[in-house]
């Protein structure tokens, strides 16, 4: 991606006004989203949705200078199998479009990317959230099975 260029007070205030006004129909449809909160005095909102593999996967939304940053905990920090584990990740990466695998400050598995502050719409913000937990829902129990072997086990479907 190319370097985007700095977002005007005006472009960032109707970025937070469109991720306000998504967020709230999205909680208001009673579905996948099932709670929204911002950050006092900065420019992140965290949502909540109700995942199928992994019980809640929250998207934290960031708005930056040039873009908004989106990320989403996938797992905690592998105890065994951490080779493989982490191979495992990279090897999916290659198979995600606008997203990679990334370690968190605590060796936690994160979902990362991030799009132009002008490009976020309500298509953008579709895309991100619902790409964000198919693809986490898709890693979560391979992933878990690996770095917690033994364990991890998956719920009966």
């Amino acid at each position: 991606m190319a370097l985007a260029r700095i977002a005007s007070h005006t472009e960032r205030a109707a970025c937070a006004t469109r991720i306000e006004r998504w967020a709230a129909a999205r909680l208001a449809e009673g579905g996948t989203v099932v709670a929204v909160d911002r950050q006092p005095d900065a420019e992140t909102w965290y949502l909540r949705l109700r995942g199928d593999e992994k019980d809640f996967v929250t998207i934290w939304l960031t708005m930056r200078q040039r873009t908004m940053h989106h990320e989403a905990q996938v797992m905690p920090a592998p105890e065994v199998n951490i080779r493989e584990t982490y191979e495992y990740l990279l090897r999916r990466n290659a198979e995600i479009h606008q997203m990679r695998f990334a370690l968190g400050p605590e060796e936690a598995v994160y979902l990362i990317g991030e799009v132009p502050v002008a490009s976020v719409d309500d298509d953008e913000l579709d895309r991100i959230v619902g790409s964000s937990l198919a693809y986490v829902d898709a890693v979560f129990p391979v992933a878990m099975s690996i770095g917690f072997a033994g364990r991890y086990h998956r719920r009966p479907v």
